[in-house]
C-alpha cells in the first residue's frame, strides 16, 4: 500500500472536522461554545434551555451532573468555530473563481454572468460591471415587480373565474328556475282544462236534462198515437176479413195521427293565456345594466318577418327592433342613431324616435312587421290595423327583437308584456 492509500483509509476512519464543532443540542456549528467538566461543549443557550427544560444541570451527552457554579464561554472553540464559518465562505466563493478566492466577485449586467475582478475583467470591457450586492438588490427588485405584475394577473384571472363560475351557478339556477315555471304553466294549463272539461260536461248534461224533459210529453203523445194506430189497424185488419155485404155496412174510414214533435240540438264554448314573471338576473356582457330590456335570440337579415306584443294596459314599455351591438351598460337612447327602432308608452304618451305619437285609442296588442329586404320596421294596432309608426332605412346588420318593460302599478291588470306568433306566418 502507498502513502495516499493510506491516508485515504484514515480520512474514511476519521469524521470530518464540522462533527467535532457541531453542538449535540442544536446539531449546528457552536454558537457561544462552553465547556462541561466531563469535557462535552454545548451552545450556551442550548445548554441552559436543556436545564430549564429538564430542571437538573446534567450533560445532555453523559448524564454527568455538572460542579461548575458558572459556565463561561470557550473563546479557544469559538474562535475555531468563526474560522471554520469563514473557511466555508471562502470555499464557496471559490465556484466564480479557484485561483482568487479571496476576492469578492462581480456581476455583468450585460451577460447576466459572476465574474472574477482579477482574471475576467478584461472580457467585460465597456460592459456593466456592479458588486454583487448591488446586482442582488437590483435583480430582486426586478423580479419582486415580476412577481406582483403576476400577483396581479392572478388576481384578474381568479376574478374573471368567480364571474364564470357565478355565470355558470346562474345558469343553471335560471334553466332550474325555467323547468319550473314550465312545469307550473302546464300545471295551471292541465287544471284549467280539467275545470274546463267538467264544466262542459256539466253543462251537458244539464243539457241533456233539459232536452229529456222538454221530450217527455212529446213521448207520451207519441206513445197515445201508436196506441190508437195499432186499435185502428186492428179494427180495418177486422173489416177487410169480412164479407162484401157485411164490410159495406160497417165500413168506417180511419183517422190520421198527429205529426210527432221535432229534437233540439247541442253546442261547445273556449281558452286563456298566462305569462311568467320576470327574473332578477346577475351582471355580464350580453345583459342591459340600466333596464329591464332584453333581445330576442334569433336575428333576420333578409326576409319578411311578423310577430304580435300584448301589452294590455301595462304603464310603461317598448317594443321593436335593435342590432346585436347595441350599447347595453349605459342609459339607453331609444333611436335609430345607437341601433334601436321601436315605439313606447311612457308617462300616459306613446313616443317614437321622431317624438311623441299621437294615439287616440289605446291599442291591447301591437302588430310588428319587419321587412329586411326593403329595411323598414312597422308598427300596427292588431285590433283594427291602424297604422302607429315606419321606420325606414334600417340598416344591413341583422337586428334582433327588441322588448323592455318599465315598472307596473297597482292600478294595471297587465303585470308583463306576451309576445304572440302571427298566426298567418308563423315567424318568431
Amino acid at each position: 500500500r502507498n502513502t495516499g492509500q493510506v491516508h485515504a483509509e484514515m480520512g474514511e476512519l476519521h469524521p470530518p472536522m464540522e462533527d467535532f464543532l457541531m453542538c449535540a443540542v442544536c446539531l449546528e456549528t457552536f454558537k457561544e461554545p462552553v465547556t462541561l467538566g466531563c469535557n462535552h461543549s454545548f451552545c450556551s443557550d442550548c445548554l441552559h434551555g436543556y436545564w430549564d427544560q429538564n430542571n437538573t444541570r446534567i450533560c445532555p451527552v453523559c448524564r454527568r451532573k455538572s460542579s461548575k457554579g458558572l459556565i463561561i464561554v470557550n473563546f479557544a472553540l469559538k474562535e475555531l468555530c468563526i474560522s471554520f464559518s469563514d473557511k466555508q465562505t471562502l470555499e464557496d466563493r471559490a465556484s466564480v473563481c479557484s485561483t482568487h478566492p479571496e476576492v469578492p466577485p462581480l456581476f455583468c449586467t450585460d451577460e447576466v454572468h459572476l465574474l472574477c475582478p482579477v482574471c475576467e475583467v478584461s472580457e467585460h470591457r465597456g460592459h456593466t460591471v456592479v458588486p454583487v450586492e448591488q446586482a442582488e438588490r437590483e435583480l430582486k427588485e426586478q423580479l419582486q415587480s415580476q412577481v406582483e405584475t403576476l400577483r396581479k394577473n392572478r388576481a384578474e384571472a381568479q376574478a374573471l373565474e368567480q364571474i364564470y363560475r357565478d355565470t355558470q351557478r346562474h345558469a343553471h339556477r335560471q334553466a332550474e328556475l325555467c323547468e319550473r315555471n314550465i312545469r307550473a304553466e302546464f300545471l295551471n294549463a292541465h287544471m284549467f282544462l280539467k275545470e274546463e272539461e267538467e264544466l262542459r260536461l256539466s253543462s251537458l248534461r244539464q243539457e241533456q236534462s233539459r232536452q229529456a224533459q222538454s221530450m217527455a210529453p212529446q213521448l207520451d203523445r207519441i206513445r197515445e198515437t201508436l196506441a190508437s194506430l195499432e186499435q185502428n189497424i186492428q179494427e180495418l185488419e177486422k173489416q177487410l176479413e169480412k164479407k162484401a155485404e157485411d164490410f159495406l155496412l160497417s165500413y168506417n174510414p180511419a183517422q190520421s195521427p198527429k205529426e210527432p214533435p221535432e229534437c233540439l240540438p247541442l253546442g261547445p264554448r273556449q281558452l286563456l293565456n298566462q305569462f311568467s314573471p320576470p327574473l332578477e338576473l346577475p351582471d355580464n356582457t350580453d345583459r342591459f345594466s340600466k333596464k329591464v330590456l332584453v333581445l330576442g335570440s334569433e336575428g333576420f337579415r333578409s326576409g319578411t318577418y311578423v310577430w304580435e306584443v300584448e301589452v294590455g294596459d301595462h304603464p310603461h314599455w317598448v317594443i321593436g327592433l335593435a342590432k346585436k351591438s347595441v350599447e347595453r351598460k349605459e342609459e339607453p337612447v331609444f333611436i335609430p342613431e345607437i341601433g334601436i327602432w321601436c315605439v313606447g308608452f311612457y308617462n300616459n304618451k306613446y313616443f317614437a324616435s321622431c317624438g311623441t305619437l299621437s294615439i287616440k285609442m289605446h291599442p291591447q296588442r301591437i302588430k310588428v312587421q319587419l321587412d329586411c329586404d326593403r329595411r323598414t320596421v312597422s308598427f300596427y294596432d292588431s285590433s283594427h290595423m291602424s297604422h302607429i309608426y315606419t321606420y325606414n332605412n334600417c340598416g344591413y346588420e341583422k337586428l334582433f327583437p327588441f322588448f323592455g318593460l318599465g315598472p307596473s302599478d297597482a292600478n294595471c291588470q297587465t303585470k308583463g308584456i306576451r309576445i304572440c306568433l302571427d298566426p298567418a306566418r308563423g315567424h318568431v
